[in-house]
């Protein structure tokens, strides 16, 4: 089994995330081979919140060149976290509405 802080890498902050702070919405990267269920877990036990519910997207990687050569970026997955009306907020985007 994974500790929930290999389920959870980072927090995503963007202008569209942020607009989604409103309706207790907050956006992380996850593991590429994490389900829902386990997002879920892992964001309860590490910020003590409930979790209504779990929207993930996995994320293509890009084609980049550098001079002749070519490659792909890292694929990577999104993970979406609405959590409930009476759960308590998530105190690292606290700071940031």
């Amino acid at each position: 089994m994974k500790s929930p802080y290999d389920v959870i890498k980072k927090p995503i902050v963007t202008e569209a995330s942020m607009q989604a702070l409103a309706q207790r919405k907050y956006t992380f990267e996850v593991a590429v081979d994490a389900n829902k269920v386990d997002i879920k877990k892992a964001a309860e036990e590490i910020f003590g919140v409930t979790v209504q519910k779990v929207t993930t997207m996995n994320v293509k990687g890009k084609y980049r060149r550098q001079g002749a050569r070519g490659g792909y970026t890292a694929r990577r997955k999104k993970a979406i976290i609405c959590v409930t009306e009476n759960s308590k907020t998530i105190e690292f985007f606290d700071g940031m509405m």
